[in-house]
């Protein structure tokens, strides 16, 4: 295991070296900032959170980011995060959640991965995308968060996969922006069925959510 780890380890090391000292004149496409996603998706209705103050801001990295609380009648509200990153040479990767969160004091309860069905655009016939799936607790809370990196109309749950992915990319296409997805809500410990439901709510709200992303996050 320690064998294979430092070979990956010492492989994204030489990749990132490759894409620093590559042309730092990408060509990004024209997208709409995230501000601009609709307050109203489906039947869930945004409500805005306060801005991240540039302490937080500077630890994340972001070039463009958005944070929402959306609700719909009778149901549990779920948050939203998009970071988006125009680049990602000068160091400034995709802030992974496996730190943040333990960091933020949640304690990781299981790590899975979970499938759904989405349009990639409105009125586009429905795919499957793998997502990760993370359930973690602090005290009596307990939060159901799906997660995902997306590139250039690429769905990756795997970080080192979306770091690949990201070297491939600077090479053949002189790009290495990307955008990290996250959903959370809550999954209560006192109903039997908490999770489950929390589950539900979630991915019922990334299948409107998901093709509307398009505009915002460059294909």
């Amino acid at each position: 295991m320690l064998p294979r780890a430092l070979t990956l380890f010492g492989c994204f090391v030489v990749a990132s070296a490759v894409i620093t000292r590559s042309s730092h004149s990408e060509l990004t496409p024209i997208r709409t900032p995230l501000a601009q996603l609709p307050m109203t998706l489906g039947d869930w209705r945004g409500i805005l959170e306060p801005p991240y103050n540039q302490q937080v801001l500077d630890v994340l990295g972001v070039d463009d980011y958005l944070a929402r609380a959306y609700v719909r009648p009778g149901q549990s509200a779920v948050g939203l995060y998009i970071g988006y990153y125009r680049s990602q040479r000068q160091g400034e990767t995709i802030h992974s959640l496996l730190n943040c969160l333990p960091g933020s004091g949640w304690e990781p309860l299981s790590k899975s991965t979970s499938s759904i069905l989405v349009s990639p655009a409105p009125g586009d016939p429905p795919r499957e995308v793998w997502v990760n799936r993370y359930l973690v607790q602090k005290g009596i809370d307990r939060q159901l968060v799906l997660y995902w990196y997306q590139s250039h109309g690429r769905i990756v749950p795997s970080e080192y996969l979306s770091r690949l992915y990201l070297i491939a990319d600077a090479v053949r296409l002189n790009r290495t922006d990307g955008s990290l997805v996250r959903v959370i809500t809550p999954a209560p410990l006192d109903t039997e069925d908490g999770e489950k439901r929390a589950e539900r709510d979630a991915a019922q709200f990334v299948e409107v959510l998901f093709p509307r992303l398009r505009e915002y996050l460059p294909q």
